[in-house]
């Protein structure tokens, strides 16, 4: 029997692992940021500034270059592609999900958000 951590452990040899600096870089010579958190938690948290929100239950069919519901911006399976979540677990699941549909730069940011708001790096909070 396996463990959601043996499954975990297995998406992670799969994936690059950027830390919240790595990310920010990436971002700025063309990766995509993907913020998968619901939108409770964001609301509550803040968001990733500059980042797209795509919820989690329609992540593959959005980055299938096959899929008819697929983003305009995918085109093929080159694109350099960030996952995010809170704490950085549900993020390494979903980017080894795009790393099996052969969005082979997948990565996800190890810590999540908490990570990059311990970072310093920019966030975005909803007015209330």
């Amino acid at each position: 029997m396996r463990t959601i951590d043996d499954v975990l452990s297995d998406a992670r040899l799969r994936i690059r692992r950027l830390t919240p600096g790595e990310t920010w870089e990436a971002t700025q010579t063309g990766a995509l940021l993907v913020d998968i958190r619901p939108a409770a938690q964001r609301a509550a948290e803040g968001e990733f500034a500059g980042a797209l929100t795509i919820e989690r239950n329609v992540l593959e069919w959005r980055f299938d270059p096959h899929s008819s519901a697929r983003l305009d911006m995918v085109r093929d399976h080159d694109l350099e592609v960030i996952i995010a979540c809170y704490e950085g677990y549900t993020c390494s699941l979903a980017a080894a999900a795009l790393v099996d549909l052969g969005l082979w730069r997948s990565a996800d940011i190890a810590g999540g958000f908490r990570a990059w708001q311990r970072a310093g790096l920019p966030v975005r909070h909803s007015r209330r």
